[in-house]
């Protein structure tokens, strides 16, 4: 074999090297599905922005990412208040995405009975069925992440869902994106280009450092990585902010898969089975039951985001 020959074949094999491993990486990207809530409206709204667009922001931005089945759990109640919203519901619909029941109107389980909480899921129903038709949208979301402050209401929850033909869309990724929504409406009417720019860069990080955490709890109960559901919300900024957040996610190792594949894990049949009045994430509520100490973490920037642009 000749040098020129060699430097092919050392070519070559570089290249199908890169290409092998870099499929395996793919193949192996740990695995999250992405929910959206409080559809058709969260949080204000900076000046000359509608509804529609957000949705049609947030939409594009799925589809660029080739990001699969994205549940919007609704609250149709705010329909009755601003019914030409619908249309968010309708371009969701329209767009692919499927739809879910997130309570009529955001109910708070911890301040109501469970007859009220029960009425509040059927009364939501109307609006599914009327826009899902045969699709499914038996996925319920917990309003706050609260799924009962005692053991009676939790347990009689669980069992109406269960005769209901509903399965829970729990969490498992949350980094309380909705906290940025209401400082960037202040600061785009400001025009506080400086301060938008601190909410970007305090956006990804928080995000990267929540998710980060949330896999260390993973691993930390189940001993691995488990498939992850990423909980988000339909406002201005998240969809500001949704390209750069899926890029980086991608870039952190997430691959983008359905609710359906990623609650097939067998951790999502783990059930706290306690009275937690905060409720949180499936995995928060595994580590309040059991008493468990986080791992160490950055906070997040509350404070800093209540304060901005006032």
């Amino acid at each position: 074999m000749n040098r020129h020959e060699r430097v092919i074949l050392s070519w070559s094999l570089a290249i199908f090297t890169a290409l092998f491993f870099g499929a395996a990486n793919r193949a192996c990207g740990q695995e999250v599905a992405i929910t959206v809530d409080d559809l058709p409206s969260h949080g204000p709204l900076p000046n000359g922005t509608t509804r529609a667009e957000i949705a049609r922001m947030m939409l594009s931005a799925f589809k660029d990412a080739k990001v699969p089945q994205v549940y919007g759990f609704i609250n149709g109640g705010r329909l009755a208040k601003i019914p030409e919203d619908i249309e968010v519901l309708r371009l969701w619909r329209d767009g692919g995405q499927p739809l879910g029941n997130h309570t009529y109107d955001h109910m708070n389980f911890n301040e109501n009975s469970v007859a009220s909480f029960q009425e509040n899921i059927e009364k939501n129903e109307q609006t599914l069925k009327l826009l899902m038709e045969d699709k499914d949208w038996h996925w319920f979301r917990y309003p706050y992440l609260w799924e009962g402050d005692t053991l009676e209401k939790r347990h009689a929850i669980r069992e109406y869902l269960k005769e209901h033909e509903y399965k829970i869309a729990q969490v498992t990724l949350d980094f309380e994106d909705y906290a940025w929504n209401g400082p960037y409406a202040r600061c785009a009417d400001k025009k506080d280009e400086q301060a938008i720019a601190w909410l970007k860069e305090s956006y990804l990080n928080t995000a990267r450092e929540y998710m980060a955490l949330d896999r260390k709890m993973a691993k930390q109960i189940f001993g691995r990585d488990i498939k992850y559901v990423l909980l988000l919300h339909i406002g201005a900024f998240d969809a500001t902010m949704l390209p750069r957040l899926l890029a980086q996610m991608k870039q952190d190792g997430f691959k983008f898969v359905t609710i359906q594949e990623a609650e097939s894990d067998p951790a999502y049949q783990s059930d706290p089975d306690a009275a937690l009045r905060n409720g949180g994430t499936l995995l928060d509520q595994l580590f309040d039951a059991r008493h468990l100490q986080y791992p160490p973490h950055a906070d997040k920037p509350i404070k800093e985001l209540q304060a901005i642009c006032k």
